[in-house]
């Protein structure tokens, strides 16, 4: 009698191991995928596999979604500058669709009985998932054996060490999501609203004793919004953000703390490294104050924070998410220029932008000095007809008080 298929996304953590192993204990011919979002180096793939290997599966295989990512995902959270509280550049809630697609789809292409994932009932990531696979493989199973279960890590590491695979402490301890937009650490520390995550826990960024004592100075070069070359050299944007990435974690960029409503509606925290994503969003926002008119700007943030607040919160295939990808594009269109920025110990500080958009023309006006555009006459007679509404503001104020008074 054939086994049932189950297709699991697997990242070769403490969660999805654990899945393996029970879901081949359930009867299952576990298919692992590893869709590949960035963050990973050949000997983590290698790790990966060896890892599922050890658990059982049936099949493993790696799936390359970096491209994808960035097309359907990073390339709209750039220009919409998208972050979560001010601070979260959207880590791994821009992961999750290109991962859960590729899920659904191998267990399309397999005839799967199910899909699984490893996630929690306590965090997004479930909803996340859930949502995305019901949209690309509607009518498969779903299965949660870590949420079905409610384990504690610690349950997950003894029900592991039974069948002979041993999970390192820092695994048991600690909850690590890396990617290509940065890298997620969930802890005892992170379950505190005051906790303080060790130096130990951090996986990218270099700690404060091994940052370069002299500032680095990078110009990235943006075409329409997108990324394009870095220092000169160019490079298509996924190499881009990941070199970035080795460039800005040596000088500890990118590190923060965040604390943000769940999709669930609870408070949650967590903590991140994003280099890169800190370092574009930064330089990306200056080049877009040099070149966008001050209503562009203002609607851009407005529907950008709605962009960012639906791929977080799993609303990513709402229609509107689709018009509002159309107008970031077409918001896009003169982005485009050189930005400086200088790297150091854990700052990523914008020096400079230039474009060939430009709006502060050297050649017409220089602010604070003088202008070709208009005379000291014109700027008098502006300034007097711009005060008029709250002259009349506070005439009015003066004449209700001295009524009242009368009375």
């Amino acid at each position: 009698m054939m086994r049932p298929k189950v297709v699991l996304a697997f990242s070769g953590g403490l969660d999805t191991q654990y899945c393996a192993v029970w879901l081949r204990e359930q009867g299952y011919d576990v298919h692992a995928i590893t869709v590949n979002t960035g963050g990973f180096t050949p000997d983590d793939l290698a790790a990966i596999r060896t890892a599922a290997q050890r658990a059982g599966v049936a099949n493993f295989a790696v799936v390359d979604g970096r491209g994808e990512l960035f097309r359907d995902v990073i390339r709209y959270l750039i220009a919409a500058n998208a972050t979560r509280g001010g601070v979260y550049p959207l880590s791994v809630s821009a992961e999750r669709v290109v991962q859960a697609r590729r899920c659904a789809q191998h267990a399309v292409e397999i005839g799967a009985a199910a899909v699984a994932h490893g996630s929690t009932g306590a965090g997004n990531d479930q909803v996340r998932f859930d949502v995305a696979l019901r949209v690309f493989a509607p009518g498969v199973q779903i299965l949660t054996p870590i949420r079905d279960q409610s384990l504690s890590r610690e349950q997950e590491t003894a029900y592991l060490a039974k069948h002979n695979i041993v999970i390192p402490p820092k695994t048991t301890k600690y909850s690590v999501n890396r990617g290509l937009w940065g890298t997620t650490i969930g802890g005892v520390e992170t379950h505190r609203s005051d906790g303080v995550l060790p130096e130990e826990a951090y996986v990218v960024t270099a700690d404060p004793a091994q940052r370069p004592a002299a500032p680095q100075d990078v110009i990235l070069r943006f075409d329409a919004g997108v990324p394009v070359a870095i220092d000169g050299a160019p490079s298509e944007p996924v190499a881009l953000i990941e070199r970035l990435n080795e460039i800005a974690a040596r000088h500890g960029v990118g590190r923060g703390m965040h604390v943000g409503d769940t999709i669930l509606g609870i408070k949650g925290r967590v903590a991140f490294e994003a280099p890169a994503p800190v370092t574009l969003l930064s330089a990306h926002r200056e080049l877009e104050k040099l070149v966008l008119s001050r209503n562009q700007q203002f609607w851009k943030q407005t529907l950008g924070d709605l962009y960012g607040q639906f791929v977080h919160e799993a609303r990513f295939f709402d229609p509107l998410m689709r018009d509002i990808e159309a107008f970031l594009i077409s918001s896009q269109r003169r982005v485009t220029g050189d930005v400086w920025v200088r790297l150091h110990q854990g700052m990523a500080t914008v020096l400079g932008a230039t474009s060939e958009y430009s709006l502060m023309n050297s050649e017409l006006a220089l602010y604070g000095e003088a202008s070709r555009l208009w005379t000291s006459t014109d700027a008098a007679g502006f300034s007097k007809l711009y005060g008029v509404h709250d002259e009349l503001l506070a005439r009015a104020g003066r004449l209700g008080d001295a009524a009242r008074k009368g009375e």
